[in-house]
């Protein structure tokens, strides 16, 4: 038998980048985890990346596709990234957030893993804010129980239906509102509360002294003095593991008898079956809620009276939405263009992240293509398996791990370091590609451009045929967008 025919096939070497000796991928890939729509995000990353979306509820939805070649990732609220999760990801550089809370990302593990996390603080201040507003004055004029019976078809004849309809509707003006953090939510609720009458006191143990008197604000310094002192309580604070159900068993019964509750923050602040059992026994007269620690919601509160529930939408409108989704791809080009994590704006992990080795966190998202080295050391490959060569260290543990042991008896002479330093010499010139004759052809080897701010020169970056970087087989689940303009 022909011995050809029982050697075993070479691997196939599928080189996709503009380059035979260089980068396999020259275009990174972005993808969307948990969404499909990235109509706003493509203008801003088509010339620099490739994007994808996946639309999945869990990493085991995503394809390998992408978990082995995405650099970057966009997330909304709706997946979960545990350090296990974020291990599955071969070369991811950065995770955006779209959205300000990243309590759904493990952000310790992703920066010691040399994976930046952000997130876009700045957007949709005004709509939350409004939105907390609009479910205040709905507890204390009870509107939504009266809209409700009005179209279940309630008759009001007189006086005494209105009376019993509307009881527990409640002036505002003179009353105490109580604010749990004042970042930039909450001091958007405190000027509109101002408006309305409020006395407004707040609680963030995380501010310097002096802001209370700049928005004629009341501070108080222990959660227990706000609870005690607030006819309504308004979370504004993010969710960690310090606070993880604020609003329990024990502050539910420091708060003052018939007392309102709005949570526009995070879901987890709040413990659903302590708070339902309030309500029934009228201990919080009303509450109302746009955020659940279970999403969608279905849970211990589903039957409490009293009971406002929207789905997590205080943050929408068409103009916080643009804003919020421009915000989390500019992001993710800064880093793509950049390096990681200076250029980043709003990096929430960079304490974590700064801690790693330096090799895995400096650079951008380019540098994740483009190795550290390989502008240097690439052009010497002879195949694109080859990594870069190490550089010889004449004063460090490589030379010694090359240099003969010097003769017995020649310590500390002249003669004995200069025969080592010649032989770490010829060892580090054994390292270097052999001189080229005067009059001999010059071959041609593939090099890589130069960069600037991260992305190499001479690169096409007119919109990229998604064919070329997404086999048929998995186009059905990784899906890309196409980078046509609209």
């Amino acid at each position: 038998m022909d011995k050809n025919l029982m050697m075993p096939k070479r691997s196939r070497i599928d080189v996709k980048g503009s380059f035979a000796n260089g980068p396999l991928q020259a275009r990174p890939l972005v993808a969307l985890l948990d969404g499909r729509d990235c109509s706003i995000e493509m203008p801003i990353l088509k010339d620099v990346a490739t994007v994808a979306f996946c639309d999945a509820q869990s990493t085991s939805e995503i394809h390998e596709k992408v978990l082995n070649e995405a650099v970057g990732a966009l997330m909304w609220h709706t997946i979960i990234l545990t350090k296990e999760d974020l291990e599955k990801f071969k070369a991811l550089r950065i995770i955006v957030r779209i959205g300000s809370g990243t309590d759904n990302i493990d952000v310790k593990a992703a920066g010691e893993l040399g994976i930046a996390v952000c997130n876009v603080p700045g957007y949709g201040v005004e709509e939350v804010a409004d939105t907390t507003m609009c479910l205040i004055l709905n507890l204390y004029r009870r509107t939504y129980w009266l809209a409700n019976m009005v179209r279940e078809g309630k008759k009001f004849t007189g006086p005494e239906q209105v009376r019993e309809a509307a009881h527990g509707c409640a002036r505002i003006r003179g009353d105490t509102l109580g604010l749990v953090g004042l970042g930039r939510i909450g001091s958007a609720v405190a000027l509109r509360a101002k408006a309305f009458g409020f006395n407004v006191i707040f609680y963030d143990p995380y501010l310097p002294d002096g802001i209370d008197k700049s928005l004629g604000l009341t501070r108080v310094y222990t959660l227990q003095d706000l609870l005690f002192q607030s006819d309504c309580v308004s979370l504004h604070c993010t969710l960690n593991e310090h606070n993880h159900h604020l609003i329990n068993e024990f502050t539910i019964k420091q708060m003052r008898p018939g007392a309102f509750l709005v949570n526009t923050a995070r879901g987890g602040l709040v413990d659903d079956e302590t708070l339902a059992l309030a309500l029934k026994q009228g201990r919080i007269r009303a509450a109302a809620l746009d955020v659940h620690e279970n999403e969608p919601y279905n849970g211990a509160l589903k039957d409490a009276p009293n009971l406002i529930c929207t789905p997590h939408a205080a943050f929408f409108s068409d103009a916080s939405a643009t804003e919020l989704r421009e915000m989390a791809a500019t992001e993710i080009r800064r880093a793509i263009v950049g390096n990681i994590p200076e250029v980043l704006r709003n990096c929430v992990n960079k304490e974590y992240f700064m801690r790693t080795p330096p090799t895995a966190a400096a650079g951008g998202v380019a540098a994740a293509v483009y190795p550290e080295g390989a502008l240097h050391h690439r052009a010497h490959s002879t195949t694109p398996h080859d990594g870069p060569h190490s550089t010889t260290n004449l004063g460090g543990s490589s030379s010694s791990a090359l240099a003969p042991p010097p003769p017995a008896g020649a310590n500390n002479s002249v003669a004995a370091a200069a025969a080592a330093v010649a032989a770490a010499a010829a060892a580090a010139a054994a390292l270097l590609p052999s001189p080229v004759p005067p009059n001999a052809a010059l071959p041609t080897v593939p090099h890589l451009s130069p960069q600037v701010g991260g992305l190499p020169l001479g690169i096409h970056l007119s919109a990229p045929d998604p064919n070329n970087h997404l086999s048929s087989s998995i186009k059905s689940e990784v899906k890309v967008e196409s980078t046509e303009t609209p």
